[in-house]
């Protein structure tokens, strides 16, 4: 069965009252000091575009968090492995605004990849989703657990291009504008795939 999300529901996902759906549905003006965090999505495995919007839409679904933007579809190699012995990933990135603290932002990062059936048991193996987050409103922090921003993102083509889509004013905490970033990974292949789209939730 392909992983998307009809076939596997998330399983975080409760009743939200409505009063609270109210609330969070007006997004910036209704959540309390909102953040802004920068998110990579990638899969290589499966319906590779539908598992990525309900990647997406889980994320959208989520109380005190709205999707901001969504960027366009790269496809790229796999890191780490002989070519040719996976398939290729799609990439995207999404901006969003938040009033959950990073913590928990990652434990729904994580509840998210385990309902697509994310298994880590091996570093640069294939997986269905990875939902990393690659900044949150500016903090630099070296915590194991949840190291920001993400510690190779400024090194990674599949997380600048795509963000600079859509954010071409935007700033990896530590290192700098992505406009400066951008030549350093200019020797890394991505490619955009003018086919697909992702749907930003409404």
């Amino acid at each position: 069965m392909t992983p998307d999300s009809g076939a596997f529901p998330d399983p975080t996902v409760q009743p939200v009252p409505r009063s609270v759906v109210s609330r969070v549905d007006a997004a910036d003006s209704t959540l309390h000091n909102p953040q802004r965090a920068v998110i990579s999505l990638g899969s290589n495995l499966g319906n590779r575009l539908e598992t990525l919007q309900g990647a997406i839409d889980a994320l959208e679904d989520t109380p005190g968090l709205r999707v901001k933007a969504v960027s366009p579809v790269y496809e790229t190699e796999p890191w780490g492995v002989e070519p040719g012995t996976q398939q290729t990933y799609f990439n995207a990135v999404v901006l969003l605004r938040t009033t959950l603290p990073p913590s928990s932002l990652l434990e729904r990062a994580h509840a998210i990849e385990e309902a697509f059936e994310r298994i880590r048991d091996e570093r640069w193996g294939p997986r269905p989703i990875d939902v990393d987050i690659i900044a949150y409103q500016g903090v630099v922090s070296d915590d194991p657990v949840l190291t920001l921003p993400h510690p190779r993102a400024h090194e990674r083509a599949f997380v600048l291009v795509p963000w600079h889509d859509i954010e071409p004013e935007g700033e990896v905490p530590g290192h700098g504008a992505l406009t400066g970033l951008l030549p350093s990974v200019d020797d890394q292949v991505v490619t955009r795939r003018e086919d697909l789209e992702l749907v930003l939730p409404r």
